[in-house]
């Protein structure tokens, strides 16, 4: 029996939810499918939010034969099938590869896959949940866009919700959107299993699916998320053991060591920050020994790194001063560099007084003007 998700998944861009920024009127994705352009690209962004869906659409709306493969079953055979496809050698239509998961795929995989891509036999639609500067070998990424998919708002998550029809009160809707954090999948598959399960749907009758030992959701969705989040938690509020069983946790479940000390790098920076800058080095130094080791000798260095991290005072000072920083430039724009600290190479720039009056510990302000009085970074040094 079809799911319901696949029931009501969009056959075209006027059925399509969210995803404004690729799909909006004038917007890359909708232009290159209104205009029929045929190119490789890379659907990057979380479970549940519409790249299987978008790939459909666009092999439809250019007449190509579609292909779908998962990267987690998926070799070299699967591919080299789909190009000797008898069926289309002598037709004109495109080939378009769906590769689910292409992070799951390695080096030499992806290397096999290049040539193809290359030669324009095959239209590749990648879809991924990790970030594909880490994950896709660099020849076969540059002949690849990428396009970023964003979770769904609670809005556009109210409208799929209202699209499978079903009977749902306004709380036990709120409670799903917000459990579901953006993933429409989730959200659907929850819906269906609860009306399986209980015949309607409320806010009990949805936890108690919730809680299913029959419906629990992969280390690739809903679970992946919460354990990645819990384990992150563990080390803000220094709770090392925590912090280590989730770790045993995730690593126990096949997760990729690499995710894992690519969050713990993130985490050294955003969270500890200045108060220990070291742990920058140490989340680095566990980064290079996984990628250089791997598993499952790799536990010992992510269980140290895991405790260091855990224990190691915080500060989040950097991280605010940075990104409000980064307001004041979406807001201002590009404001005027000060004469006194900007280049000056040539006669007529200094002539221009471009340098002047610079001193090497000069007390007042370098910002432009209109900011000279900000003060981004409220860390002090102890």
């Amino acid at each position: 029996m079809e799911p319901l998700a696949s029931k009501i998944r969009p056959k075209n861009l006027q059925e399509f939810i969210g995803q404004k920024h690729l799909v909006g009127k004038g917007m890359p994705l909708r232009v290159a499918i209104e205009k029929k352009h045929l190119f490789s690209f890379i659907l990057w962004g979380p479970p549940g939010v519409g790249k299987t869906t978008l790939a459909k659409i666009y092999a439809n709306a250019l007449d190509a034969k579609l292909y779908e493969l998962s990267a987690v079953s998926a070799g070299k055979d699967d591919i080299r099938k789909i190009v000797e496809d008898a069926d289309l050698l002598s037709s004109d239509k495109p080939k378009v590869l769906f590769l689910d998961e292409i992070h799951r795929f390695n080096k030499a995989q992806q290397d096999f896959l290049l040539p193809y891509v290359e030669s324009g036999k095959l239209t590749l639609i990648g879809a991924t949940t990790e970030n594909p500067s880490f994950e896709v070998i660099s020849p076969l990424l540059s002949r690849c866009r990428v396009f970023v998919l964003n979770e769904f708002s609670d809005k556009e998550m109210s409208e799929i919700i209202d699209r499978t029809k079903m009977k749902i009160g306004k709380e036990a809707k709120d409670w799903l959107v917000r459990m579901a954090n953006g993933d429409a999948r989730q959200a659907v598959t929850m819906l269906e299993n609860t009306k399986k399960l209980y015949g309607t749907i409320t806010i009990e009758n949805l936890k108690n699916t919730l809680q299913s030992k029959l419906l629990r959701f992969d280390k690739k969705g809903e679970e992946h998320y919460n354990t990645i989040s819990a384990f992150i938690k563990s080390m803000r509020a220094s709770q090392p053991d925590a912090a280590l069983y989730y770790l045993a946790r995730m690593i126990d479940a096949g997760e990729d060591p690499k995710f894992i000390s690519r969050r713990m790098v993130i985490f050294a920076s955003e969270d500890i920050g200045l108060a220990q800058p070291t742990a920058l080095v140490v989340a680095n130094a566990v980064f290079a020994a996984v990628d250089v080791i791997g598993l499952p000798e790799a536990q010992i260095n992510l269980a140290h790194g895991v405790t260091y991290l855990s224990l190691a005072p915080k500060s989040k000072d950097s991280y605010y001063a940075y990104f409000e920083a980064l307001e004041d430039v979406k807001k201002t724009g590009n404001l005027p560099i000060p004469l006194r600290i900007r280049n000056a190479p040539t006669k007529l720039m200094k002539d221009l007084k471009y340098g002047a009056g610079y001193e090497k510990y000069d007390k007042e302000s370098y910002l432009p003007d209109e900011l000279k009085n900000k003060k981004y970074l409220k860390w002090k040094r102890k």
